[in-house]
């Protein structure tokens, strides 16, 4: 199906959009960019949080941000891309659901959106201006975006799984922490958020 000039404009905003907020967040965890603390200062944050190892729940928090990003914004290998991004969310929500909806209060809206826009595009397609148009579709088709969203939530849901394992045995924090609510200042930098 060829798309129009319009629906290819909307694509290509969307992955250019998504991509680059999903690889600022990423690289802020791995590297330290973007005023970000990078893969050792977002360890112990990680650890709080009930991710452990901190440091290796980091590098595949921020790989997975990073990298399916970038391959979103190129259109590269889309309904992968998509999935590893969407899962990637669904753990970074369960950190901020408990602070309800809304970013203003800490809550999971901004990796919602991000998930449920890179899942989105896994179904999709990157459109005509992408690499995976280029390259034929052959990294883009649909079975790849069913299997690859399957995988990538069953994985999240067993990460949740084992973070609300590890908070129920962590003592409580001081100043008025509690291991389902870390500090609003913490709650953003350690989802990618």
């Amino acid at each position: 199906m060829t798309l129009t000039g319009a629906q290819n404009t909307g694509l290509l905003t969307l992955r250019l959009g998504v991509g680059g907020v999903l690889f600022a967040h990423g690289t802020q965890k791995l590297f330290g960019w973007f005023g970000g603390p990078g893969l050792e200062g977002m360890a112990a944050a990680f650890e709080q949080m009930g991710f452990r190892p901190g440091r290796q729940s980091v590098l595949a928090a921020g790989l997975s941000e990073t990298g399916g990003g970038s391959l979103l914004a190129m259109g590269l290998a889309t309904p992968v891309a998509g999935s590893v991004a969407a899962g990637t969310m669904i753990a970074a929500s369960s950190v901020h659901a408990p602070n309800g909806f809304f970013a203003a209060q800490g809550g999971y809206e901004l990796p919602a959106l991000l998930g449920m826009s890179a899942a989105a595009l896994s179904f999709t397609g990157p459109g005509d201006w992408s690499l995976d148009a280029a390259l034929g579709n052959r990294l883009n088709r649909p079975w790849m975006a069913v299997a690859g969203l399957l995988l990538s939530s069953a994985g999240s849901a067993f990460v949740v799984w084992r973070r609300r394992q590890a908070l129920a045995s962590q003592p409580a924090y001081p100043s008025g922490q509690t291991a389902d609510r870390p500090t609003p200042a913490a709650a953003p930098s350690a989802s990618g958020s």
